[in-house]
């Protein structure tokens, strides 16, 4: 029986679709001669004109390196950079901004805490617990650690639907548990875990846990300190951001006591042949050049998110992808994969007898972008008995009739290869 996602988001009616979609030049764009429409929003969704308009005028009326000069452009330039910071942690409610670390993006984040928390902390014999749902980013790190530490992974199980057992997750645990590493919501299903019943479970046994919110933050209003979550990684070129930037969350107390990643400039408060000594957090672990134009481009878009309210946008999305099931689960020959009673805007699928690589090819013929692939979650794909899927994955800017030219387009696609 197919499930029909569920939310507790509650539609609203002054949600105007197309004057969001004015804001993005990109959706003017024609491929194939047909009118773009662009489902792969969980790899990337696009920038909007204010986003673009604030990375134009940094670079053209206020690029400088930042800290330290005392001329008008630096001041200008860790200004806006500084003001960014303090954007990201009212966006997901951090306790002070110094708990906002600017990363690359969400692998950066996660790689950032396995060196410098994991790689002091962790010892031969001891357990980190990751679920089968993890994108690669989430699953690797924590493997090159364990095989120079001599720890050991557990790896939480899912149902046949794509839902965490939780029941399976407490089990887990142990004496030797040190670390807990989920994602919030899967990049490959759309599954929501039920992350804020997993933190209390481990923080109750002494066990802090890190959340890869990638997928959630474009989608869900985050509240780390609700989450109660020790660390929290997301990426900017997600959220309608630029590519090169993300955050990782920390809460201070463990952040301090966390040896840094990277080393050089900006990172350090004395530095002698003999000895050097660290600057404090966040610049701690913030080393060199930052992505500066990115992270001020990030801020611009947690403007623009914060301007339409995060839920006014998950209703929104919900209902695409509510329409989505329904009509794409009604086909014959289509296969929906995760099935979670409750996700996010995700949707994936396989066609019988059809290649997830021809249905994609085929689709962009339509001006249809989807993606195509293992979606970085090869466990995932074997425990579900597939090599890859079609996924369709839902934005602010994203219509109905978004939903029915991709449905179009996949009887087309069954069409040929009938």
């Amino acid at each position: 029986m197919m499930n029909t996602p569920t939310s507790t988001a509650v539609p609203t009616l002054d949600f105007d679709v197309a004057r969001v979609r004015a804001d993005f030049p990109i959706l003017k764009l024609a491929v194939a001669g047909k009118p773009l429409v662009y489902l792969d929003n969980a790899a990337s969704s696009q920038m909007p004109q204010p986003v673009i308009d604030r990375l134009v005028r940094y670079q053209t009326s206020e690029h400088a390196n930042i800290h330290r000069a005392v001329h008008y452009l630096s001041e200008t330039a860790t200004s806006a950079y500084e003001a960014a910071r303090v954007k990201l942690q009212r966006f997901i409610n951090a306790r002070e901004a110094r708990e906002v670390i600017f990363t690359s993006g969400t692998t950066d984040g996660i790689n950032l805490v396995m060196h410098g928390w994991g790689r002091k902390f962790i010892e031969a014999g001891d357990e980190i617990i990751l679920t089968v749902l993890e994108h690669h980013s989430n699953i690797v790190p924590w493997q090159m650690l364990a095989l120079e530490k001599g720890a050991r992974i557990r790896v939480v199980p899912i149902n046949d639907a794509g839902e965490l057992l939780v029941d399976e997750f407490e089990a887990l645990f142990n004496e030797r548990t040190r670390l807990v590493s989920i994602g919030h919501v899967s990049n490959a299903l759309g599954s929501i875990n039920p992350v804020k019943q997993m933190i209390a479970f481990a923080h109750a046994r002494g066990v802090p846990v890190l959340v890869d919110g990638a997928q959630a933050v474009p989608h869900l209003a985050i509240d780390v300190q609700d989450l109660d979550c020790d660390f929290y990684a997301f990426s900017g070129h997600k959220m309608c951001g630029p590519t090169g930037i993300g955050i990782l969350y920390g809460r201070a107390a463990l952040l301090e006591a966390m040896q840094p990643f990277k080393g050089g400039g900006d990172m350090i408060h004395t530095v002698t042949f003999e000895k050097t000594t660290y600057n404090a957090i966040p610049n701690k672990f913030e080393a060199g050049t930052p992505p500066i134009a990115a992270a001020i481009g990030l801020g611009a878009a947690v403007d623009y998110l914060s301007s339409i309210g995060m839920q006014t946008i998950a209703a929104h999305e919900h209902a695409l992808l509510r329409h989505a099931t329904e009509r794409l689960g009604a086909l014959p020959g289509v296969r929906l994969i995760g099935t979670a009673r409750d996700k996010a805007a995700v949707l994936s699928f396989a066609l019988q007898g059809i290649h997830p690589h021809d249905v994609g090819t085929l689709l962009n013929q339509e001006g249809v972008a989807v993606r195509t692939g293992h979606h970085c979650a090869q466990p995932l794909m074997k425990r579900l008995g597939v090599v890859a899927t079609s996924r369709a994955s839902f934005a602010l800017y994203n219509t109905l009739d978004d939903v029915d030219v991709l449905i179009a387009g996949v009887r087309s696609v069954q069409k040929v290869f009938a």
